[in-house]
């Protein structure tokens, strides 16, 4: 075993890295719930809460590549401990990867809603005002990107 590996410390990067993914996840699920609902108001509290959270996650992040180096795999690394060391490192390594990926999976949902809705917005103005040629302007008459990030209809003439 390397000198200076700290296996306590191991579990404690690995177990805070899952706690704080949790917490990031059902931040993020507040935030789709208000994505969907159009619940404006506590979104930029999560918004501040996931940078807060994801500062948090990238310190574990840098804190476990200094224990477990990249030339190195995980499972070479944890080898040489006693067997319920191993048994207990490995548990919360694929426990880490698991979060990971469930993460990874609604969040390539929830980007699919995003685009279909903005494709959606794009082919109804396209319907309504197709005289526009695909621009958007502000409300002085200024041409403005269609990215569709924010957008008000205002549909009274």
């Amino acid at each position: 075993m390397k000198d200076g590996w700290d296996y306590t410390r191991c579990v404690a990067v690995l177990s805070g890295e899952i706690e704080v993914l949790k917490k990031i996840s059902a931040v993020q699920g507040k935030v789709r719930q208000a994505v969907v609902n159009r619940e404006w108001t506590d979104f930029d509290e999560n918004e501040k809460e996931l940078n807060r959270l994801g500062g948090e996650f990238e310190r574990l992040e840098e804190e476990r590549a200094l224990l477990f180096p990249a030339e190195t795999p995980f499972y070479d690394v944890i080898l040489e401990l006693p067997i319920e060391e191993r048994v207990e490192a490995s548990r919360l390594y694929r426990e880490l990867k698991t979060e990971t990926l469930k993460m990874r999976a609604t969040n390539e949902t929830f980007l699919v809603y995003l685009n279909e809705a903005k494709n959606l917005a794009t082919a109804y103005l396209e319907a309504v005002c197709p005289a526009r040629g695909g621009k958007l302007y502000t409300r002085k008459g200024r041409k403005v990107s269609q990215d569709l990030r924010s957008i008000v209809i205002n549909n009274r003439y």
